[in-house]
Formats: C-alpha cells, sequence, structure tokens
C-alpha cells in the first residue's frame, strides 16, 4: 500500500486500525497501513437518469405516460450525507447506484402524477417539476444522494385526450382571434381617420415649425459664421504666434543641446589627452628616460672605449711616425744625395743628360702610342694593293712616329739626339 491518491470526483474511504470510525478523503491523498487497514473507493460522479412513467392515471382517472430527466450525485461535501452513501452504496457498482436512485425518482414522479391533473401537468410543467424535486430530494438524501437537477422532458397520452385539449385551445384561440382581428379592423380605421387628421395637422405644424427654424437656423448661422471667422482668425493668429514662439524655443534649446555637446566633447578631448599623456609617460617618456639612461651609459663606455683605443691609436701612431719620419729623411737624405749627384753630373754633361732623360721616355711614348691598338678588338684594314697589310702594317706605323720624335725633340729643346748621340760614341 503506502501513499494512495484520488481525484475530485471520487471519496476514499479507510477503515481499521487507528480510526475509531471509517475516513473519508474527498479528493486528495492518504497513507494505509497494508495489512491492518482497508481502503474502499466511491465515485462521485454525476448521474444523469431518464426517468420513465408510462400510462400512470392522473387526478382525474386520465391515462398519460411522462418522460422526465434528472441528475444525481453522490454528496461528497456532506459528512453525514457521504457516511450515509457509503453504508449503502460501498462495494456496489455505478450501475447499482443508478438502478436505486432511478427506482427511487420514478415512484416520487408517479406519485405526483396521481395528485395532479393532466391540466395541470400539461400547462404547469415548471410545478410538476419542482414538486418532484422537492419530494425526491427529501427522500434521496436519507441515501446521500443529491438532486442536482430535473426537468419534464414529455408528456403523452394513447386516447388522444392532449390532442383534444389542444384541438379545443385552438379553437379558442381562433375564435378570439377572428373577434380580435375585426376590432382591430374596426378600431384600425377610426384610428386610421384620427391618426390621418392628426397626421395632417402635425405636418402643418411642422411645416411651420421648419420654416421657423430655418429662419432661425439662418440667422444663426449668419451669427455663428462672423463668430468663426473671428474666432478662426484670432486662432491663426495665436498659432503663428505661438509657432514662432515655438520655433525660438526650439532654436534656444537646440543652442543649448550644441553648447553641451560642444561643452562634452571639449571633457572628452580634455580626458582623451589627459590618457594620452599617461600613455606618452607610460609607453613613451618611461621608455625613453630608460632607454636614454642606457644609452647614456652605452656613450660613457663607449667614450671611454674611444679614448683609450684613440689614445692607444696614437702612441701607436706616434711610434710609427717617428719610424716613417726616419725612413723618410733617410730616404730624402739618400735622394738628395743622388739628384746632387745626378745634378753635379748634369752639369758637366747637360746635354747627354737631357738626351738620357729623352731615350728613357721614349719606350714610354711607344707604349702609349700603341695603348690604344691594344684595346682595339677589331681592325679592318683595306690595301690599294701597293703598301704593307697586316701587323707590319701597324707597327711601321708606329715606328714612323717614332721616328719624327728626334726632330720634335730638337724643334722644342734646341737639342739633337743625333748630334749628341755622335759627339758620345766619339769619345
Amino acid at each position: 500500500m503506502g501513499f494512495e491518491t484520488c481525484g475530485p470526483n471520487e471519496v476514499m474511504v479507510v477503515s481499521g486500525c487507528c480510526h475509531s470510525r471509517s475516513l473519508f478523503i474527498p479528493g486528495g491523498r492518504v497513507f494505509v497501513w497494508p495489512g491492518i487497514q482497508k481502503l474502499q473507493r466511491l465515485s462521485l460522479n454525476t448521474l444523469t437518469l431518464v426517468i420513465e412513467s408510462p400510462n400512470v392515471y392522473s387526478k382525474l382517472g386520465v391515462a398519460v405516460s411522462v418522460t422526465g430527466i434528472a441528475q444525481v450525485k453522490i454528496q461528497g461535501q456532506n459528512e453525514e450525507m457521504l457516511a450515509s452513501a457509503c453504508e449503502l452504496f460501498l462495494g456496489k457498482s455505478e450501475s447499482e447506484v443508478r438502478k436505486v436512485a432511478q427506482e427511487t425518482l420514478e415512484g416520487h414522479q408517479r406519485a405526483i402524477m396521481g395528485n395532479m391533473t393532466v391540466e395541470e401537468i400539461y400547462k404547469d410543467r415548471k410545478k410538476f417539476s419542482k414538486q418532484v424535486f422537492d419530494v425526491a430530494s427529501s427522500d434521496l438524501v436519507n441515501m446521500g444522494i443529491a438532486v442536482v437537477s430535473y426537468t419534464l422532458k414529455d408528456i403523452r397520452d394513447d386516447e388522444g385526450y392532449l390532442k383534444a385539449l389542444g384541438m379545443k385551445r385552438t379553437a379558442e384561440v381562433q375564435r378570439d382571434a377572428k373577434i380580435g382581428e375585426a376590432e382591430a379592423s374596426r378600431d384600425s380605421g377610426i384610428k386610421e381617420a384620427i391618426a390621418e387628421e392628426r397626421r395632417m395637422a402635425s405636418r402643418y405644424a411642422n411645416d411651420i415649425e421648419i420654416a421657423k427654424a430655418q429662419r432661425d437656423f439662418e440667422l444663426k448661422k449668419a451669427s455663428y459664421d462672423m463668430e468663426i471667422q473671428t474666432k478662426k482668425a484670432q486662432s491663426e493668429l495665436a498659432y503663428e504666434l505661438q509657432a514662432a514662439k515655438t520655433k525660438q524655443r526650439i532654436k534656444e534649446e537646440t543652442m543649448m543641446v550644441q553648447v553641451i555637446e560642444r561643452t562634452q566633447q571639449i571633457q572628452l578631448q580634455e580626458q582623451e589627452i589627459i590618457r594620452r599623456e599617461h600613455e606618452l609617460e607610460a609607453q613613451v617618456r618611461k621608455p625613453a628616460d630608460a632607454e636614454r639612461y642606457r644609452l647614456e651609459k652605452l656613450a660613457e663606455a663607449n667614450k671611454n672605449r674611444i679614448i683609450l683605443e684613440a689614445e692607444a691609436e696614437a702612441e701607436a701612431l706616434r711610434v710609427k711616425g717617428e719610424a716613417e719620419a726616419f725612413a723618410i729623411e733617410a730616404k730624402a737624405k739618400a735622394e738628395a744625395e743622388q739628384m746632387a749627384k745626378k745634378a753635379d753630373a748634369w752639369k758637366d754633361y747637360q746635354d747627354a743628360a737631357m738626351v738620357d732623360m729623352i731615350l728613357e721616355t721614349l719606350p714610354k711614348i711607344a707604349a702609349e702610342i700603341a695603348a690604344p691598338l691594344s684595346q682595339t678588338k677589331k681592325i679592318t684594314m683595306v690595301s690599294s694593293g701597293k703598301g704593307d697589310v697586316g701587323a707590319y702594317k701597324l707597327t711601321g706605323e708606329v715606328l714612323g712616329i717614332m721616328e719624327k720624335l728626334p726632330s720634335v725633340v730638337e724643334s722644342l729643346t734646341g737639342i739633337s739626339i743625333q748630334k749628341n748621340i755622335k759627339q758620345a760614341t766619339r769619345r
């Protein structure tokens, strides 16, 4: 077992240990001890009953058949009624409960039919339904059953009594209808004439009133039109004035907004400048100071290194300079002595010395003359058939130039190379 639950349309009945009387749980949950407590369920659903009472003699002995519709249910909110219902129906099926309620209602329906005439039942169905409902409710409540509603659905007979009642009533209604129609026709003619007279009088009076109303309307309309035009002009002037004021106010507010926006922009720019200064301080100045300090130290160390290197190099240069100066001085003394000797020799052999220098220079001149030829990659020579060709022609031209040199030297210096050579060979 354990916890048991049920919906709002049924009731749980727990009996056994720990309960001096049965416990009713209409829609909820309860804990049931297995073996020492018993759980039973009873449905609280509404039951629809069709109550048939065929051929029941009414108060005046007329047999009629009646069909009623009733809605009944076991009352779960009243504990006394619930206890009575459990005593009678606990453990029984819903069809058994339906049968008991239906037989009880049918008996009460028959009893009420026997105490009323057919005319009362037919004409006053509400009264019949109420009497059946009241009598059945007072009886079924003792069983824990509540009658929710009762309605007379149909009444009929096999002898044509109800039809005869209907025909009599129909004839009475038709008679009354014809009498009423004649009286209505008569009254209608009289009333129609009176109405026509009144209509014409009303029409004339109405036309007069319409004319008066039209006159008053025109007068008032003219007055209203003048007032409307005045108000309209005033309204237009007031509108233009208000529009001008509104435009001025909007312009002033726009200027204020622009001033506020400009002020905010200035503040933002100032904050941005401060932020950039901080950023510059953090990202540029401090690293720059550190870099400057590092570079200063490197420069100082480099300066000391350069000074030391310069001092060492200066010392080396000084030593080297002294050595070179000594060598130059010695070389200069040797050249000077050589030049002095050569000058002394030239004093004695002035022309011979000049010739010697010229002869030493001739090979260089020949080399310079032949230099362009050594750089030439291709030479095309055309022969007329009378002179030399090939390399012999080239060397002949170079030697021809060299043969002309003594005469050129003699014309420039006045020294004859051939004459000096002959004198030198005589000695």
